[in-house]
């Protein structure tokens, strides 16, 4: 089967996605594809997360990080412009089994020619002296695969262990969670200086050795399609938020004057379903009536300060302001 290369250079997570999506769905299914693509400052979500349980999610909107739920299944990863990202879709030779390992192997077979000796690891990672570099998922449909992994090669790893840090003692969450693994940039153990644009042209190099093939450009219909792809569905809150299973939600703090108060929000399909109140507080309202005004929206700042804009906090929780209530439940 012939061989068809996509170079991307957008970075955009919502249009690479999408333009993964199309290549996989859309494109000649009588050919093999390799892509290569860099996201910047994006989290990507397994299809089967509960986003807000993979994600911190203050740290996350402080820092203007993209959250994008992906269609294939594993564990939530970071992305910046120091890390890149490959694409194999070909024929499934066996729908029943996930290989692994026959798509990793090139990226282990470039890094030995650059004096790096790395192995296919557990059921999905490609790792140095123990440590994970890259993580990989895949997809099956129609007798296709969709396989699709990371490189860390100079991503800035302090980020990546805050922007995926969750406090699991507040959030109780069903679905997939992700498996945290002591990671590596593979550019400290390269002994020759090279950087990451160097990099990615030997593993497009080495890719065509094994296997000759020409290069495939979008066209005006090609994009077209990509963008709407992109807009139906990549850039949408219902399928980066919303298509996450039930979690729950706790949060308490004490506040001078009002005294302790605990939240437990109950999450389906991104929205608010339920809400309790408790603590050791005064109200000159039932805060039950409060529950009512929040059930039904989406857990951000914006939803929360329309629903209570009419509202007087200290009503409900004596002594408490309404800023100070709206940071509470951020």
């Amino acid at each position: 089967m012939k061989l068809s290369y996509l170079n991307l250079r957008t970075t955009d997570p919502t249009w690479n996605l999408a333009a993964e999506q199309y290549v996989f769905e859309q494109l000649p299914k009588d050919r093999t594809y390799f892509m290569l693509w860099q996201n910047d400052n994006a989290i990507i979500i397994g299809k089967h997360q509960n986003t807000l349980a993979e994600i911190n999610e203050s740290y996350v909107n402080e820092h203007d990080i993209k959250v994008v739920r992906r269609l294939s299944g594993g564990g939530a990863v970071y992305h910046d412009l120091g890390n890149l990202n490959f694409t194999f879709i070909a024929d499934a030779t066996d729908k029943e089994s996930i290989n692994f390992k026959l798509f990793c192997q090139p990226i282990v077979q470039t890094l030995a020619k650059l004096g790096v000796q790395a192995e296919v690891s557990g059921r999905n990672d490609i790792t140095i002296v123990g440590r994970k570099f890259s993580g990989n998922s895949q997809r099956i449909k129609d007798g296709r695969v969709m396989h699709h992994g990371t490189i860390l090669f100079n991503s800035n790893l302090s980020v990546v262990s805050q922007a995926l840090q969750v406090d699991t003692q507040k959030i109780q969450a069903k679905g997939i969670k992700s498996v945290r693994s002591r990671v590596t940039n593979i550019s400290e153990h390269i002994p020759q200086e090279i950087d990451l644009e160097a990099f990615r042209s030997l593993l497009l190099e080495h890719m065509l050795q094994e296997e000759p093939g020409e290069e495939y450009i979008f066209n005006k219909q090609d994009l077209a399609a990509i963008d709407s792809i992109a807009n139906e569905r990549y850039r949408t809150w219902d399928w980066n938020f919303g298509h996450s299973p039930e979690c729950t939600i706790h949060k308490k703090q004490r506040f001078e004057g009002c005294g302790t108060v605990e939240a437990f929000i109950t999450l389906e399909h991104g929205l608010i379903a339920n809400v309790k109140f408790a603590g050791d507080f005064f109200s000159v309202k039932e805060p039950d009536a409060l529950c009512a005004l929040l059930i039904g929206i989406k857990p951000n700042t914006a939803d929360f300060e329309k629903a209570i804009e009419d509202i007087q906090i200290s009503e409900y929780f004596v002594g408490l302001k309404n800023q100070d209530f709206l940071d509470f439940l951020k």
